[in-house]
């Protein structure tokens, strides 16, 4: 879904040049060009830039143009730092330590980890972090109902591992801050096996009972429709990863006004909201950007 495994800096700056040599197009650099807005390859990434497109462009003069699933951070990173795109939405723990290499602290406030990813981007990537969207897409441990598994915590879920299978998306195993292998070793976990999916195979996995765990996103809509039962992360292993917009300060100074329209969407998406939009797309078929277009009506965020 979100959060990919770390991408050291000279990683990114490779992948620059390699994006530089495909000749792709420059993102905005006038005031008068459209700001290319882009996203990652899952759900919430492809509502979440429509919701975008649309509200600035509803409140603004301003044109957007989209990208979608252009890729996940190792591709939106490079993409961002040449100007090749000039915005998306990024979750704070993956930009502390997917990209700038940094490890959250156990138990960090919201507050403090986007505070540290304002600074390394800015210094780095000249890139800013605006307000956040008003919910987080974590990790929660997740389980069907009436099988027999009663945990509330990972600790819990720990003490029984040993009789449970245990199913992630393939990029869950090749993260090394915060994934499966550093999981594992934090909580004492022993699956009996561990199976790799797709992302939104793995929810039919736990479904149909094919494995009996998997690291849900929070926002998922399938954790209620498909009755899964959560569990805390109670040693705070992971961060917290908070949606933020993120766009180049080169746009930000040809487009004065918007990192103030932007202001108008902080804290204006909760984590039911999300999940529900989500859920409209996964389970009920429904298009991306009409889910995005009723989201932003039925709050008043812009007109019918």
């Amino acid at each position: 879904m979100k959060h990919t495994k770390k991408i050291a800096g000279a990683s990114i700056i490779a992948m620059s040049g390699i994006l530089a040599a495909c000749g792709g197009e420059s993102g905005s650099g006038e005031g008068n060009d459209p700001i290319i807005v882009a996203g990652k390859p899952w759900t919430e990434q492809y509502i979440l830039p429509h919701i975008l497109e649309l509200y600035i462009e509803a409140n603004s003069d301003y044109e957007v143009e989209l990208e979608e699933g252009l890729g996940e951070v190792a591709i939106l990173t490079p993409s961002l730092e040449n100007g090749d795109i000039d915005m998306y939405v990024e979750y704070t723990g993956t930009g502390l330590e997917a990209v700038l290499n940094e490890k959250a602290e156990q138990g960090e406030s919201s507050d403090s980890v986007l505070e540290r990813v304002r600074s390394g981007y800015e210094e780095q990537f000249e890139v800013t972090w605006l307000e956040p969207l008003g919910f987080e897409n974590g990790y929660t441990m997740a389980y069907r109902s009436g099988e027999g598994i009663e945990a509330s915590t990972y600790s819990e879920l720990a003490e029984m591992s040993s009789e449970l299978v245990f199913g992630a998306p393939h990029s869950f195993y090749e993260r090394e801050a915060d994934g499966y292998d550093a999981l594992v070793e934090a909580y004492d976990f022993e699956f009996t096996t561990a199976e790799s999916f797709d992302p939104s195979i793995m929810y039919d996995a736990v479904r149909t009972g094919e494995v009996d765990v998997i690291p849900a996103f929070t926002t998922d809509g399938r954790i209620e429709r498909f009755e899964l039962e959560t569990t805390e992360d109670d040693k705070g292993f992971f961060p917290k990863y908070d949606a933020v917009p993120l766009v180049r300060q080169e746009v930000l100074d040809n487009y004065p006004e918007l990192e103030e329209v932007m202001g108008g969407l902080a804290g204006q998406i909760s984590e039911e909201e999300m999940q529900e939009m989500n859920a409209k797309a996964d389970i009920d078929g429904e298009d991306y950007r009409t889910i995005a277009e009723e989201f932003l009506t039925s709050k008043g965020l812009i007109e019918e």
